[in-house]
């Protein structure tokens, strides 16, 4: 090795100077630190905040503009925007930085988006930090299949959290560290973006937040511009001061006047043409697309039970109502789906239900004075929550256990309670009952509303339809000439002992007999629907409801306390009017309007009785084998470890996918490091080798840090790292020289030379590695930024190639031309 470093020594021109080490350009040590003022960078981070906070505010109507959902959204963006300017003036890598930004997420985020978790609103539980790392991957969906307002737990606020915070560690980064601003745009219009996509069909103020945010972005982005162009002029002219002051600041008012106006003309055409740009009256988002969890096709009908009420129920306290308004209805379900069995709540139309977020605001757009009504069930049992329209609120408690989930449907006023309404469950609710003023109802048009196509609807009821409506002019006059001629022309009876029979249900089949008997007999159950299949077949949106209420004259209407039993379940008619919403219609007749009994039969003569002769015996069946499992079995399967074991390894799993996303990228980059190094060892010539040997000690300075200019020598290298790796100073320059004896003097290394010389290269690593502390070890460890450098210096070399191979003037292709006019000259001889 020593002869070689005296050839390479040999090999320097005669009179050339020894090679003095070039000063290796010290490297910033902030992202601050260019000579601009501080309070330049605070104008980046107030714009940058105002324009995210835009983005924050599109999520307010999921919400019910709750102002803790603000504190999480705008409190991610300063803590976003501080990691961002922490990693900007240490300069961080991409690990760090996300290793950064999740420590303070979790830290702070108990405080902003889980203070109901935390320990006293504000110190992080394991509960907090549970419904955080969750959140990261659970909660967009849990705030998409929740009704709004979805309420403010931490399973719906990671969303505006975490989006707002991701989105300002971004923009603060690439602002702060990027010549060119534009790129920091990116991050916001992706947060204005998300706060539609997660938001309600209720647009709001789209167009001032659509103008703030066009006309923010391009007065920051002109300041922006501005200051590069002046720091490029001010390099340029360093030692050339201006002359002319005074037509440097014209240029300069000439430029932001010209800039403001541009802002104006672009938020005055933008105010102009939002609202012919917003005229559609549906808006498409997430949540609509998303399948709610309850399943009604597995739920019986409500109607079905209507006779069972009657029949075996009559006298039965159901529930008592406290608070009800006179002549107040309490609703079980809004139906408004035939199949020609029976009719029930169609989950894809207007009726479909969303779970409950927060019930203490169910319906925040409605208006009026509200009144509170509290329910305390005693025998009423099923799915469905007996209450009202329309309810703003809803605490219900179960002594039961721990509070069910609930479903609601704003449309049509009903809730549901999968677990089942039990005996002792209790509930309130601010209800509004709507107001409807007949003045208006008698010119308004029918509304236009999604409503399910009906099936195997009777042709009867067409034709009934259409002889009844006859020649009404007005939608109200068509609904009260169908209501009125089930009132008159009908008869009324449950079916009950001593009235005349009348058949339970409301089937094609029974449906039909209403409509083509001498007389029509029946009772709420089929006067509502064959009024709502007539009113359907005419093109009227109706649908049959089915709840409780008491008959105007009884006494107790109107009281404080109402107890509702089997004997007040009714079925009644609603309506949509445009302006007015669902109009409630009675198309029973009453009770006193019964039918006429049945005429008398003639009593037939009764024939002797013959005796038949007794039936031929029949073989046994042949019965299936008993596939019945064994008791003991199913109890086996009841306490089959492996399915508790399952269940604790799928949370297990759900709950390491955060650490999995945060590992993967770590795992890779060392997977790709000690491929590099292996390849470095073990591939090429000996003194390729020695070579990758060093350039392995230089990919570690890069990773922990330190400032290497790429073109310095070795040696010139070697001696910059002195001041930044004092415990590798012998070893460094040891291998400097020895590289540059084993590349550039005659013949190649031994491969003892080579194991010898990567023995000092691990020696080097260990002493770098032990000039720094702990942290910054972990930091360069998983650190890709050796693997960029080693990425550019490829794609530069690849490019000289391509370079070389197509200039005629370099040595190859020079020699490739001199064989070729030879041979041409040789074969004209």
């Amino acid at each position: 090795m020593s002869g070689r470093r005296n050839a390479a020594a040999q090999a320097r021109p005669a009179g050339s100077s020894p090679v003095e080490p070039r000063p290796v350009a010290p490297r910033k040590p902030s992202a601050f630190a260019g000579g601009r003022p501080w309070w330049h960078f605070a104008i980046d981070a107030g714009a940058l905040a105002v324009l995210l906070g835009l983005g924050v505010l599109g999520f307010g109507p999921t919400f019910g503009h709750d102002p803790r959902y603000l504190i999480a959204g705008f409190g991610a963006i300063v803590i976003g925007l501080g990691v961002a300017a922490a990693g900007a003036h240490w300069r961080l890598g991409l690990v760090t930085l996300a290793g950064l930004a999740l420590a303070v997420y979790l830290l702070l985020g108990s405080a902003l988006a889980a203070p109901g978790e935390a320990i006293l609103g504000f110190i992080p539980s394991l509960a907090s930090l549970r419904g955080l790392l969750l959140g990261i991957m659970l909660s967009w969906k849990q705030l998409l299949t929740l009704a709004p307002p979805v309420g403010t737990s931490v399973e719906v606020m990671v969303v505006p959290y975490l989006s707002a915070f991701v989105a300002a560690v971004m923009a603060g980064t690439l602002a702060w560290r990027l010549r060119r601003a534009y790129w920091a745009v990116l991050p916001v219009l992706a947060l204005f973006v998300t706060g539609i996509a997660f938001g309600t069909a209720a647009v709001f103020l789209p167009v001032l937040r659509g103008s703030l945010l066009a006309a923010g972005a391009v007065g920051w982005l002109a300041y922006r511009h501005e200051m590069l162009r002046r720091e490029s002029a001010g390099a340029i002219s360093a030692n050339q001061p201006v002359q002319d002051v005074a037509a440097e600041r014209t240029s300069i008012l000439r430029r932001i006047g010209l800039a403001a106006g541009v802002v104006l003309v672009a938020g005055a055409v933008t105010m102009a043409a939002a609202p012919a740009l917003t005229t559609s009256s549906s808006r498409d988002v997430l949540r609509d697309s998303v399948v709610p969890p309850p399943d009604l096709h597995n739920l019986p009908s409500p109607l079905t039970r209507f006779r069972d009420y009657v029949k075996n129920e009559k006298d039965e306290a159901l529930f008592t109502v406290d608070g009800l308004p006179k002549n107040g209805r309490v609703r079980i379900a809004a139906m408004d789906s035939y199949d020609g069995v029976v009719f029930n709540v169609d989950p894809n139309s207007s009726a479909s239900f969303s779970p409950i977020g927060d019930p203490k605001a169910l319906n925040q757009a409605a208006g009026g004075d509200s009144s509170a009504v509290g329910v305390d069930i005693a025998g009423y049992t099923g799915p469905w929550i007996p209450s009202m329209s329309v309810a703003q609120s809803l605490s219900y408690q179960s002594p039961s256990g721990p509070n069910p989930t609930l479903y609601l449907n704003k449309d049509s006023g009903t809730a549901l309670n999968l677990a089942g309404v039990a005996k002792s469950d209790k509930y309130t609710m601010d209800v509004t009952v709507p107001q409807v003023d007949a003045k208006k109802l008698a010119g308004s048009d029918f509304g236009s509303v999604a409503l399910p196509k009906l099936e195997n609807v009777p042709q009867v009821v067409t034709t009934k339809a259409n002889d009844i409506v006859g020649e009404a002019d007005t939608p109200l006059k068509k609904v009260q000439a169908l209501e009125g001629a089930l009132q008159r022309e009908g008869k009324f009876s449950n079916g009950l002992e001593g009235q005349v029979p009348s058949t339970s249900g409301h089937s094609a089949a029974r449906i039909t007999k209403l409509l083509s008997g001498k007389q029509m007999v029946g009772d709420d159950e089929q006067y509502a629907t064959a009024m709502v299949l007539m009113a359907r077949q005419l093109g009227i949106p109706a649908r049959v409801v089915m709840g409780f209420y008491l008959d105007e004259k009884d006494p107790a209407n109107g009281a404080q306390s109402v107890t509702m039993k089997g004997d007040d379940v009714h079925a009644w008619v609603e309506v949509n009017f445009a302006g007015a919403g669902w109009v409630p219609f009675n198309p029973t007749p009453d009770k006193d309007h019964v039918p006429n009994p049945p005429e008398p039969q003639n009593a037939s003569k009764p024939k002797p009785q013959v005796l038949q002769p007794p039936p031929p015996p029949q073989e046994p069946a042949d019965l299936p084998p008993d596939t019945a499992p064994d008791a003991l079995d199913t109890d086996g399967r009841k306490n089959n470890p492996a399915g508790i074991l399952g269940a604790i390894l799928m949370i297990l799993g759900v709950a390491a996918i955060p650490v999995l996303v945060i590992a993967i990228p770590l795992i890779l980059i060392v997977v790709l490091k000690t491929r590099r190094r292996n390849r470095r060892f073990t591939t090429g010539l000996p003194s390729d080798r020695v070579g990758g040997g060093w350039s392995e000690v230089m990919s570690l300075a890069t990773d922990l840090g330190a400032g290497v200019d790429s073109n310095g020598t070795r040696r010139e290298t070697a001696a910059a790292l002195y001041g930044e790796f004092p415990d590798s100073q012998g070893t460094t320059a040891v291998l400097a020289e020895r590289a540059d004896a084993a590349i550039f003097g005659p013949g190649q290394p031994s491969e003892e030379e080579v194991a010898e010389y990567w023995t000092h290269v691990d020696h080097s690593v260990t002493d770098m590695k032990g000039s720094v502390g702990f942290f910054k070890r972990q930091r360069a460890k998983f650190s890709p930024r050796s693997l960029l450098v080693d990425a550019r210096a490829r794609a530069k070399r690849r490019a000289g190639r391509d370079r070389a191979a197509g200039d005629p003037a370099n040595p190859q292709q020079r020699s490739r031309l001199a064989q070729m006019m030879n041979k041409t000259r040789r074969g004209a001889k």
